[in-house]
């Protein structure tokens, strides 16, 4: 497990081993886990932002669009 994003809003925990990402959306306590095509989709997403617009802005709202309805609430137990 490595963090690999961390913002004000979003943070991206990738799990190499299972080929995943966890989007964490602080702002909400939700969370969404992706693997297979989706992680893939998800990476060359972020790599598709310009150099120069590749910022905490373009990636949150990216990461806003991904959790949109699918992320689920974060659970303390």
């Amino acid at each position: 497990m490595n963090i690999v994003y961390d913002s004000e809003h979003y943070a991206i925990v990738a799990y190499p081993v299972q080929q995943g990402f966890e989007l964490v959306d602080k702002a909400s306590s939700r969370s969404l886990y992706v693997h297979g095509s989706v992680a893939i989709d998800l990476r060359e997403a972020i790599d598709r932002i310009p150099d120069d617009e590749r910022n905490e802005e373009s990636i949150d709202a990216l990461l806003d669009d991904y959790c949109s309805g699918s992320a689920r609430p974060i659970a303390y137990h």
